[in-house]
């Protein structure tokens, strides 16, 4: 599982002060649960599972993966976590083929384990067509698959995906979309981010709604429904966003 607590990251300024982009965040994510960081670019989701996955250290506070700390423990945390980021780096000069075998080698997976994986995952994200072509002709959707499978080749039991559908067209979307949905049949843990609304009401058992690097609330659809008196996602979403900022202006009024 993940489990979060009361992260803080802050970042320099040019003028000497610092921008904090994750302000005490704190979530827990379950095996064979989705659970969705949504929120405006910009909000603190990619800082956040930037942190999880051990690119970033925070200033303060803990998270772990599977009981390893991300800070202590990073060689456990990365054999048990796939991480999908949106700058991921493909070699053009290789096939799909070729480069998920490569990572998978690095992962400490045997050859014909990740034999077998390409052709499951192959088949599940539609790839057989364009699995020996090189990456340098493959079209935007095509490597965002080809990253995917690089990323969880080893098989791990955590799933974070950072706004994995992004620029994508509506069948690849599907594509990724269905993906999700079967690792969570399989008991995987899966934290997936998003600005778009509509596929957090598809995919997500829990949402986190985060903004200005700050958890405003969390919780699932039918609850937060209940809770704002709202139906759709977008307004319960401004709904909590406008409750923030009236929060904000008591305290400034009270300090």
């Amino acid at each position: 599982m993940i489990a979060v607590q009361a992260l803080v990251k802050e970042f320099p300024k040019k003028d000497g002060t610092t921008f904090r982009a994750v302000d005490e965040v704190s979530f827990e994510a379950a095996h064979g649960e989705i659970v969705c960081l949504l929120g405006v670019n910009g909000a603190g989701k990619t800082t956040t599972m930037r942190i999880l996955s051990t690119v970033f250290k925070p200033q303060s506070g803990k998270a772990s993966i599977e009981g390893f700390d991300v800070l202590t423990q990073g060689d456990q945390v990365r054999r048990n976590l796939g991480f999908l980021s949106g700058d991921t780096g493909l070699y053009a000069r290789l096939t799909p083929r070729e480069f998920i075998h490569y990572f998978g080698r690095l992962y400490g997976v045997q050859d014909n384990a990740i034999k077998r994986r390409i052709e499951e995952m192959s088949a599940l994200l539609d790839m057989r067509e364009f699995l020996d072509k090189k990456m340098e002709f493959l079209s935007t959707g095509m490597k965002q698959k080809v990253s995917i499978v690089r990323s969880i080749i080893h098989d791990p039991p955590v799933m974070i995906f950072d706004e994995p559908t992004a620029g994508l067209d509506i069948l690849t979307a599907r594509n990724i979309i269905a993906f999700i949905r079967d690792c969570k049949q399989r008991g995987k843990c899966v934290l997936f981010s998003t600005h778009i609304m509509r596929e957090a009401e598809r995919l997500a058992d829990r949402v986190i709604m985060i903004h200005q690097g700050r958890i405003l609330t969390q919780g699932s659809l039918p609850s937060l429904r209940e809770e704002s008196g709202l139906t759709d996602l977008d307004d319960i979403f401004v709904y909590y966003v406008n409750q923030a900022s009236a929060d904000a202006k008591v305290e400034a009024h009270e300090f």
